[in-house]
């Protein structure tokens, strides 16, 4: 066979053999197989040159060379190549050198739920927790409030059209936090002192100060002598708290199923006033519908909107802010 063609020969297969490597072990195995001093196939080569005569000395050492190197040249590329970091499962290669991610924030909402959890429970609140689908007992029923009500009118409220709870009823989404009382209540005894925050469905027209899902914080005190003193004290507490000793709080008389007497809490804001909830004493068909003798205990409960704080304190003036996915206004927090 012809020398010359016994070196190309050598070039494609270590070249062939490096290229299939698929790990540093089987790169050590085909340098060794082509390129190693004791027994590399390489020693053949070197023996032809050794055997050649003068004549084709010259055309076979050149050839031999530029062989040798071919290969070493493709050895070091394939052995750099297996050394990199794999790439992740997205195609980028995090050895590579560029800008510094970008970390996300928490929503503004979650901040201020958040931080409603830390001041209420240092007040001796505990947060509960409790399904934003419900039945008609837990969200009208045994919160007192009668089938003709106008709050449970199926245009004020989103029913499931195909959903049944398990008592056969329709179900709905949840129109208030006040459900997690009911529930706490019918698994607890007294002394009971909770929140619960979260997401509340209704049919509202939506504008500045208005959306058909929003987040309430909802609190119940029961014990043997709670009065509407104390809740009048822990919701000032609260919200100066929150939004600093300038606000100013203030309660009106109003008429809510399940509590009485009921009034509705609004703060300044400006030149004005913003409602952002309502609250009163517990009553007492209420207490009776978990099983609780109005005789022996009495209790507190109230309503929060969890928007309208935030907005007040960051003196945000559209609720629609929250929802619209704007990272502009979103980055401000």
């Amino acid at each position: 066979m012809d020398p010359l063609q016994q070196y190309e020969d050598f070039a494609n297969a270590a070249l062939t053999a490096l290229s299939a490597a698929t790990d540093t072990a089987a790169v050590e195995a085909a340098r060794i197989e082509f390129l190693g001093k004791k027994s590399g196939r390489i020693k053949t080569l070197q023996d032809l040159l050794g055997k050649a005569t003068a004549e084709q000395r010259p055309a076979l050492g050149a050839k031999f060379n530029e062989v040798r190197q071919r290969v070493t040249a493709a050895l070091e590329a394939r052995q750099q190549e297996l050394a990199k970091p794999k790439a992740s499962l997205t195609g980028i290669d995090i050895s590579l050198p560029g800008e510094q991610i970008r970390l996300g924030r928490r929503h503004p909402l979650t901040q201020t739920m958040d931080e409603f959890r830390d001041i209420i429970g240092r007040m001796g609140f505990t947060v509960a927790y409790g399904p934003e689908l419900e039945d008609e007992w837990h969200n009208f029923e045994a919160l007192n409030i009668p089938a003709d009500h106008p709050a449970r009118d199926p245009l004020e409220n989103f029913y499931l059209a195909t959903a049944q709870a398990v008592s056969g009823g329709p179900v709905l989404l949840r129109s208030q936090t006040s459900t997690v009382q009911i529930r706490v209540m019918e698994k607890s005894k007294p002394p009971i002192r909770i929140v619960s925050l979260g997401r509340v469905y209704r049919p509202d027209t939506i504008d500045a100060t208005h959306s058909c899902m929003f987040h309430q914080m909802e609190g119940l005190m029961i014990g043997s002598d709670v009065t509407m003193a104390q809740l009048k004290t822990t919701l000032r507490l609260f919200a100066t708290t929150y939004l600093g000793r300038d606000v100013t709080i203030r309660f009106r008389p109003s008429f809510f199923p399940f509590t009485e007497p009921s009034v509705e809490v609004d703060m300044s804001w400006g030149q004005g006033w913003m409602e952002i909830g309502g609250a009163g004493m517990v009553d007492p068909n209420v207490l009776r519908a978990v099983g609780f003798d109005p005789e022996e205990v009495s209790g507190f409960a109230f309503g929060f909107g969890i928007e309208r704080f935030c907005m007040r304190r960051h003196n945000i003036k559209d609720i629609r802010r929250f929802t619209e996915n704007d990272v502009r206004f979103l980055s401000q927090f």
